[in-house]
């Protein structure tokens, strides 16, 4: 079994895409006004319409309700990423901070709530973990 994607439903996909490209540096592939990829080496984040939840089940997801799941990016620099969205990103839940178990991590929310966070592993234990993914394989928590 693979996770192939995480899919985030919106009241404003336009609005959510805008902030992902931004913030990943990463281009969505759009497919109309309703649904939108932006793909990674590893996984893929989509982004879709509360006008597609009825194609799944009538009222099974309510956007902008998340309090429990974290988006999660491997990046190769978390504080040089942190300068970048400084003054895009309006809230920064922590600055860049060493976890215990080795990545230092930047938590931010999106546009509708969501938890975003950028992690680099900086000890040599979370370097070693994380090597193979940083070259292209699906990353662990920060």
């Amino acid at each position: 079994m693979n996770l192939v994607s995480i899919r985030i439903i919106t009241a404003d996909v336009a609005r959510l895409v805008d902030f992902y490209e931004r913030a990943t540096g990463t281009r969505a592939n759009r497919s109309g006004d309703d649904f939108a990829e932006l793909h990674t080496a590893s996984a893929t984040l989509a982004i879709g319409s509360t006008r597609t939840v009825p194609l799944f089940a009538p009222g099974s997801a309510d956007p902008a309700q998340n309090r429990s799941v974290i988006i999660e990016f491997l990046v190769d620099d978390v504080d040089g990423v942190h300068e970048r969205l400084t003054g895009f990103v309006e809230d920064f839940v922590n600055e860049p901070t060493t976890m215990p178990w080795g990545n230092r991590a930047l938590l931010f929310r999106d546009p509708d709530g969501n938890l975003v966070n950028f992690f680099t592993p900086v000890t040599p234990a979370a370097v070693e973990k994380f090597a193979a993914r940083r070259a292209g394989a699906a990353g662990q928590p920060g």
